[in-house]
């Protein structure tokens, strides 16, 4: 087994890992810039089976559900409205016999429950951007004054590789709290018979929402009871794939859960997280808690571990990122 970083080279990374610069003192697009036209051509390439594949949670509105996370309430509906009517008042749902239904929604995205990308907007270190702008920036009145959504308002379409680290190891589930390192991506991906190169999305199942995964529980190495009650426990990247991820010119990554390990390996180094090390230091988007069972099971069924990936975010002016829905094409 490959020997694991120190707490302080983990700190490390976050310096030697930036890509400020790398595309220009102006740069808000960070490792999206490996994702050339030529790059989506060979994409489209892998389109062979007419196939898609969502990697979406569904948005639960009921109020009480554990992933109660978005606010939805209804201006029109068709309560009320007795089919032997000849006609519905205007008041109601609409003109004559017309109806429509009409419903307000909003949510709180980021965390640890609704798919969605972060844009490089989302997070600040020591008080900067990415690519070393201020983080007042990121405003109150007009949102993201640099490394918004926006820089991804053309949609991101490339080459996606799914890294079925449960699957290759012969589990369903990883178990919550494991930390999957570069050696577990090396023999997945050579089980697999994969590779992964400049301009690549990679994704990484653990398999937190297969049917018998319980992403919960508790540690007595993690004292935070708070924290307890909001994430549990859950698998993720080891900050050791940082440096593995930028050597290959990754152009961004995913999972079926918040990228982080969580509790966190490195108590004493809890800001060093996967988070800063990829939004901050490298300019890399992240796409949080995928739900990568279907995706998984197709792979497993084709034999094929790679895949047009289509990401289209929400064109939020200002925002630090959106929800989406991911789709794979086969």
């Amino acid at each position: 087994m490959a020997e694991l970083p120190t707490s302080a080279e983990v700190v490390g990374y976050i310096e030697e890992l930036k890509n400020w610069d790398r595309w220009g003192p102006d740069d808000q697009r960070g490792t999206l810039n490996f994702i050339t036209p030529e790059h989506r051509v060979a994409a489209a390439r892998l389109v062979t089976e007419g196939r898609t594949v969502s990697c979406a949670r569904d948005l639960v509105t009921a109020y009480g559900s554990p992933d109660n996370c978005a606010q939805m309430y209804w201006v029109n509906t068709g309560e009320g409205v007795a089919h032997k009517e000849p006609s519905v008042p205007p008041t109601a749902l609409g003109f004559g016999n017309l109806g429509s239904a009409v419903e307000f929604f909003g949510l709180v995205f980021h965390g640890i429950n609704v798919t969605h990308i972060d844009a490089l907007a989302h997070l600040f270190w020591k008080g900067k951007l990415y690519n070393d702008r201020p983080a007042g920036l990121m405003t109150a009145e007009h949102g993201a004054l640099w490394a918004s959504v926006m820089q991804m308002s053309d949609g991101i379409v490339g080459r996606g590789v799914l890294m079925d680290v449960s699957r290759a190891e012969g589990a369903e589930v990883l178990e919550p709290g494991r930390a999957v390192t570069p050696e577990d991506l090396e023999a997945t991906a050579a089980k697999q018979g994969v590779t992964v190169g400049p301009g690549d999305i990679v994704l990484l199942r653990t398999g937190r929402w297969h049917k018998g995964s319980s992403a919960t529980g508790s540690t007595t190495e993690y004292e935070d009871a708070h924290d307890h009650a909001r994430w549990g426990q859950v698998a993720g990247w080891h900050q050791a794939c940082m440096p593995w991820l930028r050597d290959r010119d990754v152009a961004a990554i995913g999972s079926d859960g918040p990228q982080e390990t969580i509790p966190p390996k490195y108590l004493d180094a809890l800001d060093a997280t996967v988070h800063v090390m990829a939004l901050n230091s490298m300019g890399m988007p992240l796409i949080d808690n995928c739900d990568l069972e279907a995706l998984g099971a197709v792979c497993a069924e084709l034999g094929r571990w790679e895949f047009q990936f289509i990401i289209s975010p929400l064109r939020v002016v200002g925002g630090s990122g959106s929800p989406v829905n991911p789709i794979a094409v086969f």
